[in-house]
């Protein structure tokens, strides 16, 4: 059963706004829904704003210190504290500490298991949707309560680098179970795109791997231990247990929060005179060259979430939107990457741009083995003579003429 219009933009911050801004339509078998404008956008106009109906940290980043809110993914380390742990520089002081807009006075801990939160809204919000139910209260360290060996499990088969998190689907049966309205939230949820049998097995595969696909009954045993509901028996079976494992993979956007790199952005904003904005510039260089040494890549507080308007946007090879999180927790703004006309689809991409700069094949290849379609975007049709080459290949072509001082990057 779809979710009525209205519920599609129940999680924008501005709902009236969003719903007169853009609609979401039924194209075609294929592609399913889209989401299409209403308005004429500029580049760089904010589209919509939206929280997900729930998010959760990643349980590796959160055990490796990056600390951020239980609720929404507020990075809870100020810019100072964050840039000390990630360069090993236990001694550094940042400039312009008044550009970070982290409050540890705000930060409330939940008073039974003491899990954190940026602000006592946050707790309360928590509270009222899911952690009532999911709180362990003494039991926080307990290796042996249901739902600690639940998130062991999955940390045991889903490393670094993560793209998901047994926890929403906890919070997603914890959000049924406490709401007074239940059906509502069973059909918010029943909203994001399903898949079939085979498709399901594909994503597990992918979440997985080849190593630990035998673990998911060993999950699904641990998930029904911990959260069993009768009124959602459907979700605690084999196959169905599978689905919900299979949309939280298909529809889970990523989340990533950094005070640093808010207080970075805030740098770049300051006038200053040349000398200064030199010399910051300079120190803000040698900072990530530092962090990349110690850290490398991993900067942020790193999660998923499922926002029910943005899972209506489908891919293109030339998106004309992107989604971001520049409030340093879960709200997402998605914004127009070029002027967009009314009635025109707004579509993301879900590959990175240097994979969007690959080959049609190399492209094609990522996003059938990751996400189980074949892309017919406008770049895509244009390149339909190309020769099914990947990157790699074409790379190796390439190669074969040049010399070794003229190689090129591909």
């Amino acid at each position: 059963m779809a979710a009525p219009v209205d519920d599609m933009f129940s999680r924008c911050v501005d709902p009236p706004k969003a719903s007169n801004c853009v609609e979401v339509r039924f194209i075609d078998n294929v592609k399913g829904k889209g989401l299409f404008a209403k308005k004429a956008f500029k580049k760089g106009d904010t589209i919509f704003i939206e929280r997900p109906l729930v998010s959760a940290q990643f349980l590796w980043n959160a055990l490796y210190k990056y600390r951020a809110c239980e609720y929404c993914l507020r990075a809870l380390e100020t810019a100072e504290e964050n840039s000390r742990r990630l360069s090993g520089r236990a001694a550094l002081s940042l400039p312009h500490p008044e550009l970070c807009k982290v409050r540890p006075d705000r930060h409330q801990p939940c008073p039974h298991c003491q899990v954190m939160y940026c602000s006592a809204e946050c707790r309360q919000a928590a509270w009222e949707q899911y952690h009532k139910l999911l709180c362990l209260g003494p039991s926080h360290h307990d290796p042996d309560h249901p739902l600690n060996k639940l998130q062991d499990a999955w940390r045991s088969v889903h490393y670094p680098p993560e793209t998901s998190s047994i926890m929403i689907m906890a919070r997603m049966v914890a959000s049924i179970k406490q709401a007074e309205d239940k059906g509502r939230w069973q059909r918010l949820f029943s909203q994001f795109c399903s898949r079939t049998a085979n498709e399901e097995e594909e994503i597990v595969h992918k979440l997985l791997g080849e190593k630990f696909q035998g673990q998911l009954g060993l999950l699904r045993n641990l998930f029904t231990t911990a959260l069993y509901e009768e009124s959602l028996s459907q979700w605690f079976t084999p196959d169905g247990f599978r689905s919900l494992f299979s949309l939280v993979g298909t529809n889970g956007q990523g989340i990533g929060t950094s005070s640093l790199s808010q207080w970075v952005h805030a740098c770049d904003a300051l006038e200053l005179p040349s000398q200064q904005r030199e010399q910051l510039d300079a120190f803000i260089d040698q900072l990530y060259k530092d962090i990349d040494k110690e850290t490398g890549d991993f900067l942020n507080c790193e999660g998923s979430g499922l926002f029910l308007l943005q899972s209506s946007c489908n891919h293109s090879c030339v998106p004309n939107a992107e989604a971001s999180f520049p409030d340093n927790n879960f709200l997402l703004h998605l914004a127009a990457l070029s002027d967009i006309s009314p009635g025109e689809e707004i579509c993301i991409s879900y590959l990175d741009v240097c994979q969007r700069d690959r080959s049609r094949h190399s492209r094609h290849k990522i996003l059938r083995e990751n996400y189980l379609f074949v892309c017919s975007c406008q770049k895509c049709m244009s390149q339909m003579d190309d020769a099914d080459l990947t990157s790699e290949d074409e790379e190796e072509v390439e190669g074969e003429g040049e010399t070794e001082d003229e190689m090129t990057d591909v």
